[in-house]
């Protein structure tokens, strides 16, 4: 046994100790803050990325690239996934969320041709890729663009 390997019992629970509360507690009066400066007082602390008025690492780093602010995020599903549902089906947005295909509406679905089909389905969907629309016509079944 090492003095570094040593570790409380399983369940051992360590009470966090209380500043500020009386010279007897240890860490009474500056409550381990020290006597003065930024750092001992009320709300003191420099903020996030602060280096002391050094120009900060992430304003040293060059900039590449630029972010569409229009951009829409479409939730994506692949046709193979829609073979547990049962032939003729309307599956809808709220259908795929309420059985947990997808996480979010977020700003519509796309559908995307990625597997096989093979019940005929009523798809509706806010995009469909040129190869799911192919997949689903081909399997009998129509698609709605909503």
């Amino acid at each position: 046994m090492k003095l570094e390997a040593l570790q409380p019992v399983q369940g051992a629970t360590h009470y966090k100790k209380r500043l500020g509360r009386g010279t007897s507690s240890g860490v009474g009066r500056s409550a381990g803050r020290g006597m003065r400066g930024q750092n001992s007082r009320t709300g003191g602390g420099v903020r996030l990325g602060f280096e002391g008025g050094q120009t900060p690492f992430f304003k040293r780093l060059p900039k590449r690239g630029f972010t569409n602010h229009f951009r829409v995020e479409y939730a994506v599903i692949n046709v193979s996934e829609l073979n547990t549902y049962a032939e003729s089906t309307v599956v809808t947005p709220e259908l795929l969320l309420k059985d947990g295909k997808i996480k979010s509406v977020e700003k519509g679905i796309k559908v995307l041709g990625n597997g096989s089909l093979n019940v005929k389905l009523t798809v509706q969907a806010h995009k469909f890729s040129s190869s799911a629309k192919a997949i689903i016509e081909a399997a009998g079944g129509t698609i709605e663009v909503i």
